[in-house]
């Protein structure tokens, strides 16, 4: 495995604990700084709407610089925001300063997994995107509970403290292992715009987006559905959620294996139809509640695998069929990532407050399926696309 790819997995792993950590510091921040917790929780979201602004805008204006330059410049605006946040003195001080942490990761997120891609042999791409991908679970299983661990004995501030220092070994990972490359070949800004807008990757980032919505619906209620269907308690969740997070570790590089073997759109299937499969039995055991926990926790890591599986497979997709605008196109994918992951949270509590938990898995169901067709109709453009210039040929 090459220096520079554990790199990137290890500048992953903070990015993405940098973005979920503020969960578990929404307690401490809001009793500090003098705000409620509902509050303190809109650093949540200032952050996600930023990232899906700033993610395809960054990467169409930075698309000129050499990929290690465009690293190291974000993960140092990355360190600066998050010493600043350290030190805020204010609530309104701390939003602008996560605000400049997002537009960092934009920055990053789309250039690393875009760089993941170019460097990889290409009958390995799958598999290397995988190993990245890592960083996200690898975040959430240890970065998030180290962070707020932190927060809870020495005080939030130091946690973002640590997240500086952490930056800080992420970019001298960069400078030293990432390997000096000339700026990637650019298109004129009017031909990016007619790639980035073909039907095939229009289609693919729309099927991206619902498919997230989906998984994430569910996630994000993931407490409340569990208590309802089989009565499962804080310790039971917590199980389930560990359980989860192991099978995701293993669905990510099942997920690239089966994408480098299949191809990204038969990986995709796989993957979504999987999830569709554990809502539609979710749905079928609702009437039968409360269900044993010996059923619901197989199911639980089927879930959490197939979620993560889809990762190293949509991402593939998508630099496949974006061609010399691939980290264009990964910050557009970046941002329905984002905007996939509110709207889920969105659609999920307002099921959640008027048709209770049962609602969430048929729901759920329907996206995936939704996807589906989506994805499908993207490889037909795309197969069509092909046809067209064989013709020409």
């Amino acid at each position: 495995m090459p220096l520079w790819l554990l790199a990137l997995l290890f500048a992953a792993l903070v990015l993405y604990t940098d973005d979920y950590v503020i969960a578990g510091l929404l307690p401490e921040i809001a009793a500090d700084l003098g705000v409620t917790e509902g509050a303190a929780g809109q650093l949540i979201t200032v952050f996600s709407l930023t990232v899906a602004v700033v993610a395809p805008l960054g990467a169409i204006a930075t698309a000129r610089w050499p990929r290690r330059r465009l690293l190291a410049i974000s993960v140092a605006l990355f360190i600066c925001a998050n010493i600043a946040a350290a030190l805020a003195p204010g609530f309104f001080a701390l939003m602008a300063f996560r605000i400049v942490a997002a537009m960092a990761a934009a920055l990053a997120t789309p250039a690393i997994f875009a760089a993941t891609a170019a460097l990889a042999p290409p009958e390995r791409i799958g598999r290397y995107i995988a190993i990245v991908a890592l960083g996200v679970t690898g975040s959430i299983a240890i970065g998030v509970p180290l962070g707020t661990w932190i927060g809870g004995e020495l005080g939030w501030r130091w946690t973002f403290a640590a997240m500086a220092l952490a930056g800080g070994f992420v970019l001298a990972g960069v400078l030293r292992t990432f390997p000096g490359a000339p700026a990637p070949q650019v298109l004129p800004l009017g031909e990016q715009v007619r790639v980035l807008t073909a039907r095939p990757l229009v289609l693919g980032f729309l099927g991206n987006g619902l498919a997230i919505m989906g998984s994430m619906m569910l996630l994000s209620y993931l407490a409340p559905f569990l208590r309802d269907l089989s009565g499962t308690g804080p310790d039971g969740r917590g199980l389930i959620f560990a359980a989860s997070g192991a099978a995701g570790i293993a669905g990510l590089w099942l997920g690239g294996t089966a994408t480098d073997r299949l191809g990204a759109g038969r990986a995709l299937a796989l993957g979504i139809g999987m999830i569709v499969a554990v809502m539609a039995l979710f749905t079928a055991l609702w009437p039968l509640r409360p269900v044993a926990s010996a059923l619901v926790v197989p199911l639980a890591m089927v879930w959490g695998g197939a979620a993560f599986w889809n990762s190293p497979a949509i991402q593939s997709w998508i630099y496949g069929l974006a061609g010399p605008v691939a980290q264009q196109a990964m910050g557009l994918n970046t941002s329905c990532t984002y905007l996939g992951v509110a709207a889920g949270g969105a659609l999920g509590g307002y099921l959640l407050d008027t048709m209770g938990a049962g609602a969430l898995a048929p729901v759920s169901a329907t996206l995936g399926l939704m996807a589906l067709l989506v994805f499908r109709l993207a490889g037909v453009a795309q197969s069509r696309v092909i046809d067209q210039s064989a013709g020409r040929a």
